[in-house]
């Protein structure tokens, strides 16, 4: 399933969406050469993705993490391991990885920002990423493995979906080999639907024979993300927005919920 768009009207230009977006867009082309150049985009993971076991301090030093040809990340101790949680969420491994992040966000996050105001949503949007980040630790502290994507944050922002319009449909594609339609489903079970597979995602990283390595994608990051959102969004909602959004959109949809 792929979300392509909701029926939930915008008051206001999502100038902070677009913001974020243009912001990802232009660290992936500009700081990580759009994935051409492998060294380049090697050398943006290992020095600005966050390395769980840099954090904690229980990643060995020297410890090496291969990441191509020839190329591999050093867990170090160097004070830009700091910045990570952060610097991570701006940078991605590849254009798969970026384009699904971008068109979750892209779907979600105008009425969410739309709900809070720019500046909350902001400060939300970088609270859920470091919430999520903060998951990922949590779960992986020994593992040297650097992590990179706007995918927790972008969770927070579902979250925070799933509470403020749980029953506005979403058009999703649903596709099968040459199968393809577009059916409209409220949100609330897409959202849900999207959360039970990133548990049941992460539960083998629970159990699995070395846990100091994580096995690819940071799905507990997703879960950290996405429950941040669902506890912090009623702080950061202006409710009269979402009142005045609620109305415009049974004005255009009447009967709808």
């Amino acid at each position: 399933m792929i979300p392509l768009a909701d029926e939930n009207p915008t008051l206001r230009a999502p100038v902070m969406t677009y913001s974020l977006l243009a912001l990802i867009f232009g660290t992936w082309i500009l700081g990580q050469s759009a994935g051409f150049d492998l060294r380049r985009l090697a050398i943006s993971v290992c020095d600005y993705g966050m390395v769980p076991g840099e954090l904690t301090r229980l990643a060995a030093l020297g410890t090496a993490v291969p990441m191509g040809p020839g190329l591999a990340c050093i867990v170090d101790d160097l004070p830009i391991n700091r910045l990570t949680p952060l610097t991570s969420m701006f940078l991605h491994g590849g254009w798969g990885h970026l384009l699904g992040n971008a068109l979750f966000f892209w779907v979600f996050g105008n009425n969410v920002e739309d709900s809070m105001g720019r500046i909350r949503f902001l400060a939300f949007y970088l609270i859920c990423g470091l919430a999520a980040a903060a998951a990922h630790v949590a779960l992986e502290p020994r593992s040297p493995v650097p992590t990179v994507g706007a995918s927790g944050a972008i969770s927070g922002i579902m979250g925070a979906y799933l509470i403020l319009y749980p029953r506005v449909r979403v058009k999703m594609l649903f596709y099968f080999l040459i199968f393809f339609k577009v059916i409209p489903i409220q949100a609330w079970l897409v959202l849900l639907w999207w959360f039970m597979w990133q548990v049941l995602a992460g539960l083998p990283q629970l159990t699995r024979v070395n846990p100091d390595v994580s096995g690819g994608v940071a799905v507990w990051a997703h879960v950290g993300g996405f429950l941040a959102g669902v506890v912090l969004v009623k702080l950061f909602e202006n409710k009269r927005l979402v009142d005045i959004r609620t109305a415009e959109r049974h004005r255009l949809h009447p009967g709808h919920p």
